[in-house]
């Protein structure tokens, strides 16, 4: 398992599937992703201007 972050602009599924692709990308046998927290970030205005999670990401170790 490892922990990874993510941050979107539009939403957090779609900061979900960046943090899920980005895992792919250098993981190999991906099982599942636990999302562990989530957050926004608010710009000057009080206005969100991220949505940000943070993955547990389950993958199978070559043997």
């Amino acid at each position: 398992m490892t922990e990874i972050s993510a941050i979107s602009e539009q939403s957090f599924e779609e900061a979900i599937k960046i943090g899920v692709k980005r895992a792919s990308e250098t993981l190999r046998g991906l099982k599942s992703a636990w999302v562990k927290e989530q957050e926004v970030q608010i710009g000057e205005n009080g206005s969100v201007t991220g949505y940000k999670v943070h993955l547990l990401v389950t993958f199978a170790l070559d043997s």
